[in-house]
């Protein structure tokens, strides 16, 4: 990795998207019982095992996606064997492009419904609509035939694949309105906020999406070119969901990688140079669901993990990279980002 930090900074992909630990032991957990040897594939995905041991270990995005197309292979099933049906390798790119062909995003979902109720026997999704609201939901089969470990971690990938599904077909980020959950708030709610929608519900009767009904007459804009695309960045691309190149928290985002975070613009700068007023550019991140402060929090934290996991660079330069004053305050920042102190993170230690 670079040492320069402002080169550090600056991924090949959009951003250094990071993902639970959580994620990476739920997709792990069907391969004990298969007989597939998951060390090889953490280290193809360059996901130390280390990480595994405690509970706010993060990993990049693009490692998570590595190491789902990885258990995918192994398995020939890109639902992690969680249904008692495989969908078998290759299914996800029939599906993108059966859907790049329909006229309209609600074409394309009625596709997508189709296809996950044929390739699921444990749960059912539906697309369901009502005035100017409309909805995704999944039914579990009755009685339900898995353990509620697989039940949770089926439900997060299906929305998850759905919604960068759609977000992707019409070029935009979608905002979810609520999102809501079949089963009790997880100790992982909190990364639900990001995956999904701030307003987060629990214990109701069926898994479901919420959003507004409009969005169902967007366009289509994806073609044969653009889902090869799509496709060989899957599924990295639909973990962190589409971000819109031209979106204002893009613009901010930008803006702030291209500096090293010890020398970041405070956001009345960055509407200068974006040529609006600061009212205007907070009014719009807002409209986004964005706050400034929390882009530059989940920056630091994502490249402080990128650091800590991929170089042998000392916490105290680190802190000094992320502009932090004095080492202390990282240390009290990242034990708030991720329950545990930088040095206690790098050693894999709780």
């Amino acid at each position: 990795m670079a040492e320069n930090p402002a080169q550090a900074s600056e991924p090949t992909s959009e951003s250094k998207d990071s993902v639970s630990i959580h994620f990476v032991r739920a997709a792990l957990s069907g391969l004990d019982a298969r007989g597939v040897d998951r060390a090889p594939l953490l280290d193809g995905a360059g996901i130390p095992a280390s990480l595994l041991a405690h509970d706010q270990s993060r990993v990049s995005a693009e490692s998570f996606g590595a190491l789902w197309l990885a258990i995918a292979a192994a398995i020939d099933d890109e639902l992690f064997g969680l249904d008692a049906r495989r969908m078998k390798v290759g299914s996800f790119a029939v599906l993108s492009r059966a859907c790049a062909r329909a006229e309209d995003l609600r074409g394309a979902l009625k596709l997508a419904v189709q296809f996950f109720n044929v390739m699921m026997d444990d749960a059912r999704v539906s697309l369901i609509e009502g005035g100017d609201a409309a909805a995704l939901e999944i039914d579990e089969a009755t009685p339900a035939r898995r353990p509620m470990a697989d039940t949770i971690f089926a439900h997060e990938t299906v929305l998850i694949m759905l919604h960068g599904l759609m977000c992707w077909l019409v070029g935009r980020r979608i905002t979810m309105d609520r999102a809501s959950f079949a089963y009790a708030r997880p100790m992982w709610w909190a990364e639900y906020q990001s995956m999904y929608a701030n307003d987060l519900r629990f214990d109701v009767p069926r898994s479901r999406l919420d959003f507004d009904a409009r969005v169902l007459a967007a366009s289509v804009v994806q073609d044969e070119a653009s889902v090869r695309e799509f496709l060989r960045d899957a599924p990295h691309n639909f973990i962190v969901k589409f971000k819109d190149r031209n979106s204002w928290s893009a613009h901010v985002r930008r803006r702030l990688r291209a500096s090293p975070p010890s020398e970041w613009p405070d956001l009345a700068q960055i509407a200068e140079e974006l040529g609006v007023g600061l009212s205007t550019l907070h009014r719009k991140l807002d409209q986004e669901g964005v706050i400034f402060r929390d882009i530059k929090d989940s920056l630091r934290r994502d490249l402080a993990i990128d650091r800590l996991t991929h170089s042998t660079v000392s916490v105290a330069q680190i802190a000094g990279e992320l502009g932090f004053a004095e080492p202390s305050a990282f240390h009290r920042a990242f034990k708030q980002w991720t329950g545990v102190r930088p040095g206690d993170y790098r050693r894999g230690e709780n």
